[in-house]
């Protein structure tokens, strides 16, 4: 426990500025931003002592109040800004079907490396955003990564080679590497453990309408006739240029945490620091504490909850990438082909919000995972059975890949849930969405170009890929039941209520704080 003391600051008071009750060190924009800690437990432990002066009937009213605001007013920021990072996604495989590879000059498998250099980018900035999340406000931070997602973007307009639209969905990447992580973080930090499940798929949900969306925008642009641009391009210069617009939405009004959210009042505020304290993990400790990543790399539920996420990011990788390409492949036209796919997204719409609220049942969230992979299975292997003169049923079975929003949302969300101490929680985030990328950049070269149109390698490689990923989170869910068996079976718990949960702000991870209990 002698780590965490920090020692003495080096900066005196009057070298300072005071931002939300957090020393910050003067100096130019850019300097204030990198030594910014943003530790904000001593803030919310302040905050939390002031609350329970109120009458506990009192602050349970209100929180409600408090939630409904978050829900209606900071959840929708969450939810377009993660469709425009999918849909920037999306548009290198609707862009497909309209001569992005001839224009560009691409042969073999270029596409697929073009593709998968999207997710270079995004394992080359996974690590380092997660620690700067841990220091830096995240509205700011993500606010100003749209102005410069959004013109990366429309540059892809301008790409006629291979080479330079590599470079630029490497860079893309690497902004996008922020949304995930973040998102995460403020979840945890906005909402209880108990809705948290919920809210993450209610984000995440946005993938479906992102894709009914891509697909009516990629139809819509190739029906323009007559244009001075090829069609392929104008799809990157909408999506680019409604990200660079949102951007200004985020920086200006997306909170950093309960402790700033502009739709709040003071006493809201206390009251939305309330709220979250049962979740035992704080709000937000900049400092970076070398045992707590110590003890995420021996905790061995940690490489199970990152065996998932490979897993998952090899699906997510497959189905993103080349699902245009799967349908083409039953015989259906580059329009047809990119329409059928909006029916797919009212599918991730649905499941999303659906397993998302199995998952708020009594440890039900890593049931709601499993449970999310079965209809992914059965789609395969119809892809792989069905005659293939029955072109609608295999498009069906396609859209039953769409479930997999579901599970890989869901296991987002296990770190925030389950990983206390918040240099324990950035590393095993940080190292989850390696592994989930790793997985991406896998999945779209297990499609061999000569094996048209039922790719039987990918296909089988895939559902390999499910069992593994049931496998995983079921052998995680039995050794946190474990785990929480044994920390019963000693009574470990505090008479006083109140003390077990400002123990939440004293960044203690999950194996210190007794008290905590994992999420099934």
């Amino acid at each position: 426990m002698s780590e965490k003391n920090d020692g003495p600051s080096e900066c005196h008071v009057s070298d300072t500025e005071r931002e939300a009750g957090v020393e910050v060190p003067k100096g130019n924009a850019f300097q204030r931003l990198v030594h910014r800690k943003n530790d904000l437990n001593e803030l919310g432990r302040d905050m939390l002592q002031q609350s329970l002066q109120y009458d506990r009937a009192q602050l349970e009213a209100d929180a409600i109040k408090v939630r409904w605001k978050l829900d209606l007013i900071v959840l929708p920021m969450m939810m377009v800004t993660y469709m425009l990072s999918f849909l920037d996604k999306q548009t290198l495989n609707y862009s497909n079907a309209y001569g992005l590879q001839e224009d560009t000059n691409m042969t073999g498998d270029d596409y697929s490396w073009v593709a998968s250099a999207l997710y270079f980018g995004w394992l080359c900035g996974a690590w380092p955003w997660n620690m700067l999340l841990q220091r830096i406000a995240i509205g700011k931070l993500v606010g100003g990564m749209l102005f410069v997602w959004g013109a990366l973007c429309m540059l892809q307009a301008t790409v006629y080679n291979f080479s330079g639209f590599f470079a630029i969905r490497f860079f893309l990447g690497m902004l996008e590497a922020c949304v995930s992580p973040a998102w995460v973080l403020l979840t945890s930090m906005l909402w209880t453990r108990q809705e948290q499940s919920l809210r993450s798929s209610i984000w995440l949900s946005t993938n479906g309408v992102s894709n009914i969306l891509g697909a009516l925008l990629a139809y819509a642009s190739g029906m323009a006739y007559g244009l001075t641009i090829a069609q392929w391009k104008l799809i990157f210069l909408i999506v680019g240029a409604a990200t660079f617009l949102w951007g200004f939405v985020i920086l200006f009004f997306l909170p950093d945490g309960p402790h700033n959210a502009k739709m709040l009042t003071e006493y809201e505020r206390v009251v939305a620091v309330w709220r979250v304290s049962n979740n035992q993990i704080g709000i937000k400790d900049g400092t970076i504490r070398p045992y707590q990543i110590k003890e995420a790399v021996l905790d061995g539920k940690c490489y199970l909850i990152w065996m998932v996420g490979i897993g998952l990011g090899i699906l997510n990788g497959a189905v993103t990438t080349f699902m245009t390409a799967i349908i083409k492949g039953f015989d259906f036209d580059d329009l047809r082909a990119t329409l059928l796919q909006a029916p797919g997204g009212a599918v991730q719409v649905v499941s999303c919000l659906f397993l998302g609220w199995v998952s708020q049942l009594p440890n039900m969230v890593g049931g709601a995972i499993i449970l999310g992979c079965l209809p992914g299975i059965a789609g395969l292997v119809g892809i792989l059975t069905i005659d293939i003169e029955k072109r609608y049923a295999l498009v069906a079975m396609a859209w039953l890949e769409f479930f997999l929003g579901s599970p890989v949302v869901l296991s987002w969300t296990v770190p925030g849930l389950n990983i206390a101490g918040h240099t324990k929680r950035s590393a095993v985030i940080g190292t989850y969405f390696v592994c989930f990328v790793v997985g991406n950049i896998i999945g779209p070269h297990l499609f061999l170009p000569w094996e048209l149109p039922r790719y039987p390698t990918a296909i089988k490689g895939l559902l390999g890929t499910y069992c593994a990923v049931v496998l995983f989170q079921g052998l995680y869910i039995l050794w946190c039941w474990l785990d929480n068996r044994e920390r019963d079976r000693l009574g470990l718990h505090t008479e006083v209520a109140e003390a077990e949960q400002l123990e939440g702000f004293e960044d203690l991870t999950d194996k210190e704080n007794k008290h905590f209990r994992y999420k099934l």
